[in-house]
């Protein structure tokens, strides 16, 4: 069995949790959020935990077992915690802000990025960091995904933005001649 799929799920106190028509329903302090079930893999709930379930060993019910079962363990902590996740911008002149329900970033171009704010998610801008927190973690790492993508950082001075602690192998860059080739001595 999946030994992610195999742990029961515990129900926070404050998380209510309900099942129907093949669908799951999780609503907490943050906020509520639904998933389609997939109707090979079957969902209990006892007490205060959920127990994943599925029919066979085949490789594609042993792939949704444990996906199923962390995508409820996401939700569950996604409405009762939420999620959060760090953007840094660096490069000299590259600026981030938040005006009005736009995100706009100054990035050495000839114009500034505007990204539209998806509603389901909250931006804010503090020292050249973008924190970008949601109750979804899927959308939450889409939108950074989108955002990154509008300047990654490059391989050679690092400059672009990045997620808080990503580490660069930054490239050396053209090195210093020393002599040989052309107009050289040798």
């Amino acid at each position: 069995m999946s030994r992610i799929g195999k742990k029961p799920i515990e129900i926070p106190e404050r998380v209510k949790v309900s099942l129907q028509n093949g669908e799951i329903l999780v609503e907490g302090p943050k906020g509520k959020l639904s998933m389609k079930l997939h109707p090979d893999i079957k969902v209990y709930m006892e007490n205060n935990t959920i127990r994943v379930e599925r029919p066979s060993d085949d490789p594609f019910h042993r792939a949704m077992h444990g996906t199923t079962a962390a995508l409820i363990r996401n939700m569950i902590k996604g409405v009762a915690e939420g999620f959060t996740q760090v953007l840094e911008v660096v490069g000299l002149g590259y600026r981030a802000a938040v005006k009005g329900n736009n995100l706009e970033l100054s990035l050495g171009y000839s114009h500034p990025v505007i990204y539209p704010i998806p509603p389901e998610v909250k931006i804010e801008v503090k020292e050249n960091k973008i924190y970008v927190s949601g109750i979804d973690k899927h959308r939450v790492g889409q939108v950074c995904a989108q955002i990154r993508a509008f300047k990654k950082p490059d391989a050679y001075k690092g400059k672009g933005i990045r997620y808080e602690g990503e580490v660069l192998k930054l490239k050396a860059g053209k090195a210093a001649g020393k002599g040989k080739g052309k107009g050289g001595k040798k």
